[in-house]
């Protein structure tokens, strides 16, 4: 352990005086958003960039999942470019999911929770994580977590189904404990896979993506965006999909109506994962309050889908539209990025991350 601590202050002592080398070759000309909206390579060379948090003193913690790292990315002077890149931590289990808690960076590793005490003021010298709980399952298959804290202070932390379609007890839920790892309790059931959720501003209710199974065809079943209202709601899986697509290996004998449907139904294999509810003031009024979705793109299709940002509109919690915000990380067949998570910053703009071109994206908006 102490041979750890020694390499990873080590390699956080060399990332801190790494200068990230900031829009070298991104072509972002060809990505497509709506007037007025713009997009800037807020950092690069963020490895397997995933899931995103940005702590109050405003240094970005990003999460990754085949790099197994964690890193904090600094923007020092506040022009909206990340200069510095800090690695808190290597050689982790799919460290997706990430979150930030009175001073603390908590980070879901598989079938860990670790927790890095007061690291904003820890960048160059990381502290060795505190291991919050360690009862999640171990299967890799589905198994790169999200992590967020919710309104009511308490920690929610999916676990997805180890496989593609199966009934396994203890799989396909949302979990729900105290900050210190106590009070475990299932929120929701019937979940293939979410690697994105966040709360309602108004109203608290949890809102998460799902992705639908595969080798149903092109077109089926899609993906999800689900809506928790009530205790003990189930969301179909494995027995129904898209709210009335019976399942052909577990649907029978099961009826899709004893199962609560999406709030909408996204497109088929397109892979859905971070979202955010715009809570920001630069956007303009008519995407406040509004779900930010990012699509990571599809790998079991004829033709590829996804790989872009998609809006959903909502009146209240009804949702009105489901349609494409920012296009062109795929061209024709081929795909230079994919999203993966969205949040908003502190001044209002949307920061993206790519696990595939290993960058973060900042998209903001400016009347011209």
């Amino acid at each position: 352990m102490i041979r750890r601590h020694l390499v990873r202050a080590l390699a956080a002592t060399i990332g801190s005086f790494f200068t990230i080398a900031v829009g070298a070759e991104m072509d972002l000309s060809r990505i497509r958003l709506p007037d007025g909206f713009h997009i800037q390579v807020y950092a690069e060379n963020v490895e397997n960039a995933r899931a995103m948090v940005m702590s109050p003193k405003g240094i970005l913690f990003v999460g990754s999942r085949k790099a197994g790292k964690v890193y904090a990315l600094v923007d020092a002077d506040g022009d909206h470019l990340a200069e510095r890149q800090h690695l808190i931590d290597f050689d982790l289990r799919m460290p997706t999911g990430i979150d930030f808690r009175a001073g603390a960076l908590y980070v879901a590793d598989l079938s860990r929770i670790l927790r890095y005490d007061e690291i904003e003021t820890r960048l160059e010298n990381p502290p060795a994580p505190v291991t919050v709980v360690d009862d999640y399952p171990s299967e890799t298959h589905h198994g790169w977590r999200y992590l967020r804290f919710g309104p009511d202070g308490k920690m929610y932390v999916p676990i997805g189904a180890p496989c593609n379609i199966c009934d396994r007890e203890g799989y396909g839920v949302m979990t729900r404990r105290n900050a210190d790892g106590s009070g475990r309790e299932v929120v929701a059931r019937g979940l293939r896979n979410t690697v994105g959720f966040d709360f309602h501003p108004r109203t608290g209710d949890l809102w998460f993506t799902d992705n639908g199974r595969d080798w149903l065809g092109d077109d089926s079943p899609p993906d999800e965006l689900n809506h928790v209202s009530g205790p003990g709601q189930h969301f179909g899986y494995p027995y129904c999909h898209g709210g009335d697509i019976p399942d052909p290996d577990f649907g029978a004998g099961r009826s899709c109506a004893d199962y609560r449907p999406p709030a909408r139904r996204l497109g088929a294999h397109v892979a859905a994962l971070g979202m955010r509810f715009y809570t920001g003031s630069m956007f303009p009024e008519a995407y406040r309050g509004q779900i930010f979705i990012a699509e990571h793109g599809s790998w079991n299709r004829s033709q590829k889908v996804g790989y872009r940002i998609s809006l959903v509109r909502l009146a209240g919690d009804r949702v009105t539209a489901y349609e494409p915000f920012a296009v062109g990380w795929l061209q024709g067949d081929a795909a230079w990025g994919r999203p993966a998570d969205v949040i908003v910053a502190p001044d209002g703009a949307l920061l993206v991350s790519d696990d595939t071109a290993n960058v973060i994206y900042r998209i903001y908006y400016k009347k011209q």
